[in-house]
């Protein structure tokens, strides 16, 4: 029978390969997960290194360039949070033209039609809107629903309160410039936001110069024909709107028809004229 001084020995042994075992179990897990974490590193360094090569990490990549700048950004605005919105969609965000103008043609109840190139390169997003919304029907049968202070006609808001449009607003894109001239000469075609910044449908015709040290007005284009129109337009007697301002043209001057043809080349600075106009036309409603 073995003594117990070999018992205890056996006990030793057994403790200590219990030991080792788990040692060694241990040690394992360490290697792979250690292999786990290079084998993952490794494909990390494989896939950045695939991605720098095509070109991923470039900070201006070169197939995109062209797409961003030709890029206009349009705001969603919630109707349920204003009533006076009304939803017709978006213009398309890029491949918009950006050289050229376009020819806007408007007939209203006080004679016309009124022309106006709208310029694409100065004004791209101004004038990709103005084009959707005409494509529409947006402003077809509204007024013109305010005779400003400044000297322009205020146009474009289907529900005549100021305060209308799309479901989508855009920033300005093409301040006046305050140099030489007035910042807002007759003619002029310009974008107004309601609040500043926020443009959507509404535009300005000026029918007599307007100068000012701070352009709130983004300028889409400029009338070629009808000039002799806008100037009559400007001399309506106003009265007092919602808002209890004199600003209300006594008579309503509506737009019967708005259109914007294809993108064309820019003509060379082409003056306001009415040499080709027909005679604005009498109407019930005219003043």
């Amino acid at each position: 029978m073995a003594s117990s001084r070999d018992r205890q020995r056996k006990l030793a042994r057994a403790k200590l390969d219990r030991q080792m075992a788990r040692r060694a179990a241990s040690l394992r897990r360490r290697r792979r997960i250690q292999a786990g974490i290079g084998a993952t590193a490794a494909l990390v360094l494989v896939l950045a290194g695939a991605l720098w090569a095509g070109g991923v990490f470039d900070s201006e990549p070169a197939d995109n360039l062209d797409a961003a700048d030709e890029t206009c950004l349009w705001v969603s605005q919630d109707s349920g949070a204003n009533p006076e919105f009304t939803e017709v969609g978006k213009p398309e965000a890029t491949g918009l033209p950006t050289e050229g103008v376009r020819t806007m043609t408007i007939g209203t109840n006080q004679g016309g039609p009124i022309t106006a190139e709208l310029d694409l390169a100065e004004a791209p997003c101004a004038a990709a809107s103005i084009s959707y919304l005409a494509g529409q029907g947006f402003y077809d049968n509204t007024v013109c629903h305010e005779i400003t202070a400044e000297g322009a006609l205020r146009c474009g808001d289907p529900s005549g309160s100021g305060f209308g449009g799309p479901t989508y607003t855009f920033p300005d894109d093409n301040i006046a410039d305050t140099g030489d001239g007035p910042a807002y000469p007759a003619g002029t075609v310009a974008m107004i936001g309601a609040p500043k910044g926020a443009n959507g449908s509404q535009f300005l015709i000026f029918f007599k110069d307007f100068d000012t040290d701070d352009p709130q007005y983004p300028v889409v284009g400029k009338v070629t024909d009808g000039m002799k129109v806008v100037e009559k337009i400007g001399k309506l007697p106003t009265v007092e709107n919602a808002n209890a301002e004199k600003v209300k043209p006594e008579t309503d001057v509506v737009i019967e028809s708005l259109t914007v043809g294809a993108p064309v080349a820019a003509t060379a600075a082409p003056q306001p004229s009415d040499a080709t106009s027909p005679q604005p036309s009498s109407s019930a409603s005219a003043g």
